[in-house]
């Protein structure tokens, strides 16, 4: 479990630690298993090499990046929201995946946002490497669809979580209004979803993307 430490990745612990016998949270968190910044591709995957069989892998870890239009943005802003929201998924995948493929038997959820198919104005950086992961999603759940390890992702709308407090209020409230329930969505129900697309009973998804929206998602 990446970023597991709080937010959309805390709910997912709590949540799957009723059916899963261990659970190793990576973060930057002291409090975490495994103490790593996912932006340090080398240390990342030296600290997998570390931890031994893994059946069912969550990337939940990301940051919010720079709230600006994007030509106002530095090359390191981008960069590091890319790191940490894209290529972090790809350095642990790439670690797990053999593992899983090798035992027969796996599941990968990512965790994306509707920003990666909708795009959210300001939040360029964001919305890319959200729009990433879920292209990541769909090809690795193609590659992989006779091996026995699914892959799929869930986009959720805005979450009350500690990431999206950052959030400027004029960017929350363009988010909330485009929510045909509006409210912000609890990260238990997407530790909910992500439960089940964890689990044995999803047999028959792969490469998907499920919305936790409220409605907001059109496709």
């Amino acid at each position: 479990m990446t970023g597991g430490a709080s937010g959309i990745g805390a709910a997912c612990v709590e949540r799957l630690r009723t059916q899963v016998e261990r659970i190793l949270i990576l973060d930057l968190d002291p409090s975490a298993d495994i103490v790593v910044d996912l932006c340090d591709r080398v240390a990342t995957a030296a600290a997998l090499r570390e931890v031994g069989p893994v059946d069912v892998l969550v990337n939940s870890a990301g940051v919010i990046g720079p709230n600006r239009p994007l030509w106002e943005l530095a090359d390191d802003e981008w960069e590091r929201t890319l790191a940490i929201n894209l290529t972090g998924a790809f350095v642990v995948c790439r670690a797990l995946l053999p593992g899983m493929i090798e035992r027969g038997w796996g599941r990968v959820v990512n965790i994306a946002s509707i920003a990666g198919k909708e795009g959210n104005p300001g939040l360029a950086a964001y919305s890319t490497s959200k729009a990433g992961l879920i292209a990541m999603t769909k090809s690795l759940g193609k590659e992989l669809a006779r091996s026995g390890v699914l892959v799929n992702a869930v986009a959720p709308a805005l979450i009350e979580t500690p990431m999206n407090t950052s959030i400027p209020h004029g960017a929350r409230e363009y988010m909330l209004e485009r929510i045909p329930m509006h409210r912000m969505g609890r990260a238990e129900e997407v530790a909910a979803l992500v439960a089940w697309l964890a689990s044995d009973e999803c047999s028959f998804s792969t490469g998907a993307v499920f919305d936790v929206s409220g409605g907001r998602a059109t496709y």
